[in-house]
């Protein structure tokens, strides 16, 4: 079973096709895509079509990590209201969405794979709305835990499913608009929530930040439901090869993209897919090194309440607001990065024969191995030494800008890379970012309290810069090592 994205490897769509077309010629019982230009291919809508899917799936991308966040600015209060102490736990009540979020993908990329995209936005939507209520109404902090880890598995959907949509939908050469303009509400929806949570909380209470949520993507559900439309060649095919064979009577008739495995079987190799991609060298330091930074995000949204609140004097909503510094530093990299993307890859291509290559996709990644390190650095001695407040939230626009120029192109160049299999790889580096990003902040408090504020930030910087080569290698060994024997796994 293949994600395949019509026909494939977009830039090479016309011979794909006429390709298909000679197999159909062979053999008259295949059903494929009626030509380079069939409608019902998702590379060939229309612009507005493109446009409408693309918007929902990215509002989607947003809203289920602002999610994530909304009530860490909350957290004295949610343990205040349980009568704990624990801050520990309290941090758990945030990152227990992320560890979710490393579940979920395992699933859902798989069940995708075999009935489509757009069923899974819109089940994984409505119980998003669902254990968000569930956690506004919860009594206790055991289940108000519970409830968060299934909400971070029902919100993981879009960001799982996001990147495979529009390698669906967008050729090679456009698509690092469309994933800038993605990727923008994936890294922005972490910086909103403490903001809006900062603020709601105090005025309406905890509970209403999870109302909110539930309130927003009941609206958004009702929206998929209505407008999404599923892009997946795979299932496309097979419906349409069911319709013809409902039609004409010939049982015959099978999709090009038919493997010949049952359903169950199906399920039961993809279910492993993305943990084997794992073991690619290419897959497990691109995701390693995107954790590793991703992790960082939410260490400092899990400690900026303690920093700006305690050692600033910040209202609650203030130290929400404190965060608005990796937001904006995450938006300057989507917009620097998407343009940077498509200009220094079609630079290279045109430099080295027109041939596209992922590897072209690694370039930009070189800046995150820069601003991350700068960021940690002035944000913790900055912070460290008390100087006026605006001074490490400064710091903390670098960190944003380097995580998005780490993200970026290696969610570009993993797409690139294995188009085929979009969904089953995006869940593996999913899988480990969150993971990492739900783990590493329960050890913020005390690697804080053990080095301080300058020191702690520092051994984070000293760990990124250790990361620093891994663009330059990939760059010059990726293609290699994508088709050394040795290194090939079974997907």
């Amino acid at each position: 079973m293949s994600d395949m994205t019509a026909t494939e490897h977009n830039s090479e769509k016309a011979q794909a096709n006429n390709a298909s077309q000679d197999a159909v010629s062979k053999d008259p019982n295949i059903v494929d895509f009626e030509g380079p230009d069939d409608a019902e291919n998702p590379m060939n809508w229309s612009p507005g079509k493109k446009t409408t899917q693309i918007i929902i799936v990215t509002t989607m991308t947003l809203l289920s990590p602002i999610g994530s966040t909304i009530n860490a600015a909350a957290t004295l209060d949610i343990l205040k209201h349980f009568n704990s102490t624990n801050e520990t736990v309290g941090t758990l009540v945030t990152t227990i969405f992320l560890l979710g979020y490393t579940f979920g993908p395992i699933v859902i990329a798989p069940l995708s794979e075999l009935y489509g995209r757009a069923i899974l936005y819109k089940i994984c939507m409505l119980f998003f709305v669902v254990f968000n209520v569930a956690c506004a109404v919860s009594d206790s902090l055991g289940s108000l835990v519970a409830y968060r880890f299934l909400a971070g598995v029902m919100g993981s959907c879009p960001v799982t499913l996001g990147t495979g949509s529009i390698a669906d939908m967008v050729a090679t050469e456009k698509r690092a608009g469309a994933m800038g303009a993605y990727i923008i509400g994936a890294v922005l929806g972490p910086a909103i929530g403490p903001v809006i949570g900062g603020y709601l909380a105090p005025a309406a209470g905890w509970r209403w930040t999870f109302w909110l949520m539930a309130i927003a993507c009941g609206v958004m559900t009702a929206i998929s439901i209505l407008f999404i439309r599923e892009s997946y060649p795979y299932v496309l095919l097979e419906r349409k090869a069911q319709r013809l064979r409902k039609e004409t009577g010939n049982m015959h008739l099978r999709s090009a993209l038919d493997t010949g495995k049952t359903p169950s079987t199906l399920f039961a190799f993809s279910i492993t897919r993305p943990l084997k991609m794992l073991l690619s060298p290419i897959v497990f330091s691109l995701s390693l090194y995107a954790a590793t930074v991703y992790s960082y995000l939410y260490l400092c949204f899990t400690t900026f309440e303690a920093v700006f609140y305690g050692q600033y004097g910040f209202t609650s909503g203030e130290a929400g607001l404190a965060t608005l510094g990796i937001g904006v530093g995450s938006v300057l990299g989507c917009v620097i990065c998407g343009v940077a993307a498509n200009a220094v890859s079609e630079s290279l291509t045109k430099k080295h024969g027109g041939d596209p290559k992922p590897e072209y996709r690694l370039p930009p990644m070189i800046l995150g191995g820069f601003c991350t390190p700068i960021g940690l650095f002035w944000y913790g001695w900055s912070a460290h030494a008390k100087v006026h407040w605006i001074v490490p939230i400064l710091g903390t626009v670098f960190i944003g800008m380097g995580m998005v120029f780490t993200y970026m192109p290696s969610a570009m160049y993993l797409v690139d890379a294995y188009t085929v299999h979009a969904a089953s790889v995006t869940a593996a580096s999913t899988i480990f970012r969150c993971l990492l990003g739900a783990l590493l902040p329960l050890a913020g408090p005390a690697m804080y309290d053990a080095l301080g504020l300058g020191w702690g930030n520092s051994l984070l910087g000293f760990i990124s810069i250790a990361f620093f080569p891994v663009p330059f290698i990939l760059y010059l060994y990726g293609e290699r090592l994508r088709n050394a024997k040795v290194f090939k796994v079974e997907f």
